[in-house]
């Protein structure tokens, strides 16, 4: 029997306000189009024990590392720009956990945004703090009087992100202020805004199926070419678990 994979994303999560309770939400983007693409959503609040992540990891097939607010370059030993809007620590050490414990499975993961981000601090890279002071002559990436912005995309040959947009002109949305600098070992840079900031990575490890977009194929302002990015990742999601399942087969 064919089963729809499980797939995970990490909610968001805000502290208490003397006006309103903590909570945790997650954009509505993420958890449709992972319907969309034929997998069902499953969203994990930032949990504190490792044992209790590694139990929810066992149940799912892949995981999607969200936006939101920026990593803290103070825990990479860099330091404060005054342009970072850090994400709430809670949050920020549940995803850092998650990180680890995803890649020690080898486990399918995509990440947006700052999941991206978090993908590459994870396996080494560093990031640009703040991209108008960083890296000067590049076009703008933020555009807060336009939250439907756009640059265009340029992929590299036999990658997934060619798999997605094939030939012809490609245009993606735009809404970040930081960007990777160096890449982590292991990954491979498959899209380029024409600036040259860094769009997407995917992993060169045959045995792990990763990659993140800078980008927002999840937001409004996507186009039905970019959502095709979360078919991409469920069809691998897929692949991994029928490997998973033959092997385990050929054990037993």
């Amino acid at each position: 029997m064919h089963y729809k994979p499980l797939i995970g994303l990490n909610a968001d999560y805000r502290p208490a306000k003397s006006d309103s309770p903590a909570y945790s939400f997650i954009a509505a983007g993420y958890y449709r189009r992972v319907l969309a693409a034929g997998g069902i959503p499953v969203v994990v609040p930032p949990l504190e024990i490792k044992d209790d992540v590694h139990r929810v990891l066992d149940m799912l097939d892949g995981f999607i590392l969200v936006g939101g607010h920026d990593l803290d370059p103070r825990r990479d030993g860099f330091m404060l720009h005054p342009s970072v809007r850090a994400m709430d620590r809670q949050r920020e050490n549940f995803d850092r956990m998650l990180m680890d414990l995803i890649a020690e499975r080898r486990m399918p993961v995509f990440g947006i945004g700052a999941g991206m981000q978090l993908l590459n601090v994870w396996g080494g890279g560093n990031l640009f703090l703040h991209i108008p002071e960083d890296l000067p002559t590049a076009i703008p990436h933020k555009d807060l009087q336009d939250p439907g912005h756009r640059h265009g995309l340029t992929v590299t040959p036999g990658s997934l992100m060619e798999r997605v947009y094939g030939d012809g002109e490609i245009r993606v949305n735009s809404m970040h202020h930081m960007a990777i600098d160096e890449v982590a070992p292991g990954f491979a840079v498959t899209a380029r805004c024409p600036d040259g900031v860094i769009e997407v990575i995917e992993s060169e490890s045959p045995d792990w199926f990763a990659f993140g977009t800078q980008f927002h194929p999840e937001a409004d302002s996507a186009s039905a070419l970019d959502i095709r990015i979360f078919e991409e990742f469920i069809d691998g999601v897929l692949s991994h678990r029928r490997v998973h399942d033959e092997m385990r087969m050929l054990v037993a």
